[in-house]
């Protein structure tokens, strides 16, 4: 009788799949990387057991990027059960800057005995010397390729600034979105949280209502007529009831907004400030602003407008050390008590901030002036910043939820953002202290109302003169009234830690979902 044999094929590999979504090429969606990566796995033995997915994560840093960290913390902790990453190629792990940090991460898994697999790249990754100078020069390439389409994405900005076209962000009091078509017909105004559907439509300004416009001029003629400074002509509109474009009280940093803003002489202007390859913010110089004047309709004349920033910096003109200080005791010998905000309503007398950016603190100042406060006045000063910094930030995340075509509405009520009728949002900003060790903490106590599904808190830097970065900390993991945070806190927590409010946005960006026959 014959004997038969069986040859038992050999159980898969198991394997985890690491798949990275971006917005910029349809080579790279999720359906063509599982599709590439499946593949791999069926030729070579392995089975996808986990997957880590990035959807519309930008490759620059490692941050903002949950699902990435998610894989490494695992790898990290030894809790996984594969020994192989498939990705689908260099780009996809990373188009980091500097293209050590590309290899950084992918030595901790090799170090954890977890080797990644690049499974459209036409090397094996397998430690030989031509793998490794491969390795290299795609991860270099792949930096670079951030840094042209950088170029020319802000090329194609300042193009379409310098042809009058709207780039995000609101209007601004008095001012309105307009919708314009490729011929440059209008196709009506656009409500807060409405965006384009054609990527050929553009946005330009256009007057608003006609109360509003009369408040822009009213504010004008009280400054440059009535020489009142910026916060009694927020005191006077909040005294009549009169709200933002936000449905909020009147500040002086509002006020100022609008006595500065050149968009109300019709001008466009872009970059004054960067924040180019998730790098650190910078204010750029007046030279490097893209500009086109007269772009639309503004709703101040220039004379007027001009006539306003001449004041402003004549409050600002350049006075010697000693003269400062002199004008500092002339100030003290009529009031008994010093503050920034005496600073700033007294007429002839330079700015609070030109006191402080000339001596360092305005204590430092104060002491010269032979004035001692009897209080923390540095505390003091850090938080009138952060009071001022909160508007500023505020409209910086609408502007760029509605940029992503998300809806917000403001609840009054609560202090909160309501993102596409679905979710709340709010912002705490929370000062950088030191510990006698030189050590940084941050510290915020949460508000005693209803706290919203996802608290946007902003960490401010060592000198608290700007945001360092911010944390998307969801409500279902808020268990404690106060939160301390350290320079580096548990994985967790720094999970949550984004280096611009791009990562916000990102949330409420809404994907379209296409309908099978």
């Amino acid at each position: 009788m014959p004997i038969s044999s069986t040859t038992e094929s050999p159980a898969p590999i198991p394997a985890a799949q690491y798949i990275r979504m971006s917005t910029e090429h349809q080579q790279y969606s999720t359906e063509n990387q599982a599709k590439v990566i499946t593949q791999y796995a069926q030729q070579r033995g392995y089975e996808v057991v986990a997957s880590y997915e990035d959807g519309g994560k930008s490759g620059l840093t490692f941050g903002g990027r949950q699902s990435l960290q998610q894989l490494i913390k695992d790898v990290q902790d030894g809790r996984t059960e594969f020994k192989n990453i498939l990705v689908y190629d260099i780009s996809r792990w990373g188009r980091f800057l500097d293209a050590d940090e590309s290899a950084y991460y992918e030595f901790i898994c090799k170090r954890a005995g977890v080797r990644v697999h690049y499974c459209n790249e036409q090397f094996e990754n397998d430690g030989s010397i031509q793998a490794n100078v491969l390795k290299g020069l795609k991860r270099t390439m792949a930096g670079e390729y951030s840094r042209e389409l950088s170029v020319k994405v802000f090329q194609g900005q300042c193009n379409l600034i310098e042809k009058g076209f709207r780039q995000g962000g609101p209007a601004g009091y008095g001012l309105r979105r307009m919708l314009i078509d490729q011929s440059g017909a209008s196709k009506g105004l656009l409500k807060r949280g409405e965006h384009k559907s054609l990527q050929t439509d553009r946005v330009i300004l256009v007057p608003g209502p006609d109360e509003e416009v009369r408040i822009v001029l009213l504010i004008y003629e009280m400054f440059i007529r009535q020489h009142k400074v910026e916060s009694e002509i927020a005191e006077y509109l909040n005294g009549q009831g009169i709200k933002t474009e936000l449905g909020r009280d009147w500040t002086r940093a509002t006020v100022r907004q609008v006595l500065t803003n050149e968009k109300y002489i019709g001008n466009n202007v872009y970059n004054r400030r960067s924040f180019k390859l998730k790098q650190k913010r910078v204010v750029n110089p007046p030279d490097m602003w893209i500009r086109a004047d007269g772009a639309f309709e503004g709703i101040v004349d220039p004379a007027t407008f001009y006539t306003a920033q001449g004041i402003i910096q004549e409050r600002s003109r350049r006075f010697s050390d000693e003269e400062m200080i002199e004008l500092l005791k002339k100030l003290l010998a009529q009031h008994s008590d010093l503050t920034a905000h005496l600073i700033d309503d007294t007429d002839g007398l330079p700015s609070s901030a030109c006191f402080r950016a000339r001596f360092g603190t305005l204590g430092d100042a104060y002491r010269l002036a032979g004035y001692v406060p009897n209080r923390d006045f540095e505390y003091i000063q850090i938080n009138r910043r952060i009071r001022e910094l909160y508007p500023n930030l505020l409209e910086d995340a609408i502007g760029r939820l509605e940029a992503v075509g998300a809806s917000v509405v403001t609840e009054l009520d609560q202090d909160h953002l309501r993102v596409n009728g679905q979710y709340t949002a709010a912002i705490a900003i929370s000062r950088c202290r030191h510990t006698q060790a030189g050590a940084s903490r941050w510290t915020v106590r949460l508000s005693d109302r209803r706290l919203p599904d996802i608290t946007i808190l902003v960490r401010m830097d060592a000198s608290n003169e700007q945001p360092c970065d911010f944390y998307l900390l969801p409500l279902i993991d808020l268990h404690a009234p106060t939160l301390r945070l350290a320079e580096h806190n548990a994985a967790y927590v720094d999970a949550y830690r984004f280096d611009s409010l791009d990562g916000f946005a990102q949330l409420a960006q809404r994907t379209k979902i296409e309908r099978r026959a």
